[in-house]
């Protein structure tokens, strides 16, 4: 199943369904006006959402309509929670190496997370707006899955049914901010602003056999101004599932319906994939010619994410953002 939030003028959208390849979507308040209430209720609404889609796919909607990826809010606008972690620690481990710092031993068994922004997320093909070019204005391609309400203390092995939707994400970070934040041991604040979501959230079984034991095993692209960035598989090199990353977060409290989990960004050890942020890439050229030639992101540059199953048929939407002064508008 597939889902969307369209732009209705209100702070959380409307909630449709979309057909899978994207093409038409139907209102479906009747069932739940939005997909936070959508999932609330997940157990009793997403069969009848699920009879919806199937019908959309069969043509027998009369109130479908085109549908437009850029009429669309993030599928959830704003969320209870949304946390970050690290899965590819092999990411983790270039960063470190590239400034001569060692990494701790704990991060192979132990996953990094931290809790990010979640009242305000940007729009799949809004504007990043900023104030400054000077803050290291850097894109981090990741994937993302949204729960159902999820216990305390849950295992990884009874985390498998709590995942209800997969996204993709751009996670917004501006690289010069966060040595600063970091240094007062407190953690990530101004370096992590809103982040984005892919147009369409859309159920595991969609994903077919490319989803494996909480792994998504596909590229994810990047294009940065229309040239490909990287496209690291995301089912290689990621040290913890999303079944230990729920694990890992609902340690010592409940996660409520809607809760938002990233991947991190998504990393190969073969880097003949590419990358899927900016400061990957700069620490590449660090290690191999010991400066940085890539510069972070400027006003005017466009960042595009999306993922393809094997035949090629785009699965969430495509993310699609240009950076823009906080003064001007973009889109």
């Amino acid at each position: 199943m597939k889902l969307a939030t369209l732009n209705n003028g209100k702070r959380d959208g409307a909630l449709v369904v979309v057909s899978r390849d994207l093409t038409r979507a139907v209102r479906v308040s009747e069932i739940a006006p939005t997909l936070q209430a959508a999932l609330d209720e997940w157990a009793e609404l997403a069969p009848k959402l699920e009879a919806v889609y199937q019908q959309l796919n069969e043509g027998r909607v009369a109130e479908a309509f085109p549908f437009d990826e850029a009429a669309c809010l993030s599928p959830l606008p704003r969320a209870y929670q949304w946390a970050d972690g690290s899965a590819y620690v092999n990411h983790v481990e270039l960063v470190r190496k590239a400034r001569g710092a060692e990494m701790p031993e704990s991060f192979w068994h132990d996953p990094l997370m931290y809790q990010g922004g979640s009242d305000s997320f940007l729009a799949p093909r809004g504007p990043i707006v900023m104030g400054s070019e000077e803050w290291g204005i850097d894109f981090e391609s990741e994937i993302a899955i949204i729960t159902d309400d999820v216990p305390m203390g849950v295992s990884p092995q009874g985390a498998t049914s709590h995942v209800k939707l997969l996204m993709l994400v751009n996670d917004v970070s501006l690289r010069n901010l966060i040595p600063g934040e970091l240094a007062k041991g407190f953690g990530f604040f101004q370096s992590k602003p809103s982040s984005a979501f892919s147009p369409v959230a859309i159920t595991p079984d969609e994903l077919g056999d490319a989803w494996r034991d909480g792994k998504v095993l596909l590229p994810l692209r990047t294009h940065l101004n229309g040239t490909l960035f990287g496209a690291p598989d995301a089912g290689v090199d990621m040290t913890f599932s999303f079944f230990e990353l729920i694990a890992h977060a609902a340690k010592t409290r409940p996660l409520g319906a809607g809760c938002i989990i990233g991947s991190g960004t998504v990393s190969n050890y073969d880097r003949s994939a590419g990358s899927s942020c900016i400061a990957e890439r700069r620490m590449l050229e660090i290690l191999d010619c010991d400066q940085a030639t890539t510069s972070y992101l400027q006003f005017g540059d466009r960042v595009s994410i999306a993922m393809e199953d094997r035949s090629g048929q785009n699965l969430f939407g495509t993310i699609s953002q240009q950076v823009v002064p906080a003064s001007g508008q973009g889109g």
